[in-house]
């Protein structure tokens, strides 16, 4: 079972993705092109090429989950771009995103913390 926090680590590939990769193909994307550990815990985010569909995946201790949307229309339009081959969002930017939300333009409260 997927469960975000606010301590979650979530990874945003910035460069699309052959979603013919299943779980192992991913795994070496993580590996070979991210430059992470797969096993670590954290939430790794694909999008395809035409930016219609995206894949999560995650490790939970006992083996890899794999999560899929594809959107019935339109696509994803907002998708980080940069030189790094992955970017890192916080647990409630990833939600607006997998609702098709742009996670800056949301108007947002910032996040809690509490005070010393």
């Amino acid at each position: 079972m997927l469960q975000l926090t606010p301590q979650s680590r979530i990874f945003l590939a910035t460069e699309p993705v052959d979603f013919r990769k299943g779980m192992d193909g991913l795994v070496a994307v993580c590996r070979q092109v991210l430059g992470d550990n797969p096993l670590s815990g954290a939430v790794y985010v694909f999008r395809n090429r035409s930016g219609t569909a995206i894949k999560l995946l995650f490790y939970d201790g006992q083996g890899f989950w794999l999560c899929a949307k594809r959107l019935s229309q339109g696509r994803f339009h907002w998708w980080p771009r940069g030189q790094d081959a992955s970017y890192r969002l916080c647990a409630r930017e990833l939600l607006v995103l997998l609702w098709n939300g742009h996670p800056y333009q949301a108007g947002m409260a910032a996040d809690w913390r509490q005070l010393s």
